[in-house]
């Protein structure tokens, strides 16, 4: 099938380098005409990948009409917090009946609607057949041809079929999960305690207490997941405990970046600065923390990070209090 991805960043482009190297019809849209240029012409994607050699067969453009046209399936890996304006802005490109895929991870400020929610609502009438990709995968291990297993969530069961034949190949495995609620919390839940991870290193911690975050932090994810209608054994796969682990304890995860980097002193405006990737988990803290409010669910780890973020709590205080905290069974 003709295969669009859209979002130049470093996980579309390692998505559409998986395809361009298995010999699929697929291109890359980037907003920018010079990132899609040198990614044609160098073979490089510098400001996202620096350093990695992509395949020479891979497309890039910048013309998001082109790009679309005639595309059976259409890859989003734009940022999540920006999905729906950008799915609203080009409304009219996007072919009706295709398939989306979604690679975009988190929970949208203000309407808590969740990437499947946004797609099926900005796209209302163009009949969009929904999955979305998600697990443990860091896109420089991807580009680099690295083993990678990842889920995808999926309830229609031709479609699940077909995207995960299409991605999957000797080093990129694709399972497939009929959960797709549950598969798309844990891939933007595990984010928020990625920056809590990093916290808690970046203080000094210590690994008892990040093995300990990652634990409860599987809970929290879980209990979110069951009030919205998840299946609990969806977190004890690649998009639940896989992603967190490798998140919360992976060097090459932007959001344990920030927690390591507030752990040692900086302020966020200056980590987000110096930043070209997006940091996921920033807004979906903001996001996951007033959902929790609004739907009466104890989060206390989503809770000191977004009072670490965006509250001026000391870190170290928001460790203590929810080594503190009462006391009671697992």
């Amino acid at each position: 099938m003709n295969v669009a991805v859209l979002g130049g960043g470093s996980w579309g482009t390692a998505l559409a380098n998986v395809l361009a190297r298995k010999g699929e019809d697929a291109c890359l849209w980037t907003r920018r005409e010079d990132a899609a240029r040198e990614i044609v012409e160098s073979g490089t994607n510098s400001r996202y990948l620096p350093g990695q050699a992509l395949c020479r067969d891979l497309r890039a453009s910048a013309d998001l009409a082109a790009v679309l046209k005639d595309a059976r399936c259409v890859v989003l890996a734009v940022p999540c917090q920006n999905l729906g304006a950008f799915l609203r802005e080009n409304r009219a490109l996007f072919p009706a009946g295709a398939g989306f895929v979604c690679a975009s991870k988190g929970v949208e400020l203000g309407t808590f609607r969740t990437m499947g929610q946004v797609v099926a609502a900005e796209l209302a009438g163009l009949d969009p057949r929904y999955a979305v990709l998600s697990g443990p995968s860091f896109a420089t291990e991807v580009v680099a041809g690295l083993p990678t297993a990842v889920t995808l969530g999926c309830a229609d069961a031709d479609l699940a079929d077909r995207v995960q034949t299409l991605f999957s190949t000797e080093t990129f495995r694709v399972y497939v999960n009929a959960d797709v609620t549950g598969v798309e919390l844990g891939g933007a839940v595990k984010n928020i305690m990625a920056i809590a991870s990093g916290i808690s290193d970046g203080l000094g911690f210590g690994q008892n207490a990040r093995a300990a975050l990652i634990t409860r932090g599987l809970s929290e994810m879980s209990r979110l997941g069951a009030a919205l209608g998840a299946n609990s054994a969806t977190f004890m796969g690649l998009s639940g405990m896989g992603d967190l682990v490798l998140t919360c304890t992976g060097d090459l995860s932007r959001n344990r970046r920030v927690g390591l980097a507030i752990g040692r002193g900086q302020t966020l405006d200056e980590i987000l600065g110096g930043m070209h990737n997006v940091a996921e988990g920033v807004k979906t803290t903001e996001a996951v923390f007033a959902l929790g409010r609004k739907l009466g669910i104890e989060l206390p780890i989503t809770g000191q990070v977004h009072a670490v973020l965006f509250e001026g709590k000391n870190p170290a205080e928001a460790v203590r209090e929810l080594m503190t905290r009462p006391l009671r069974e697992e």
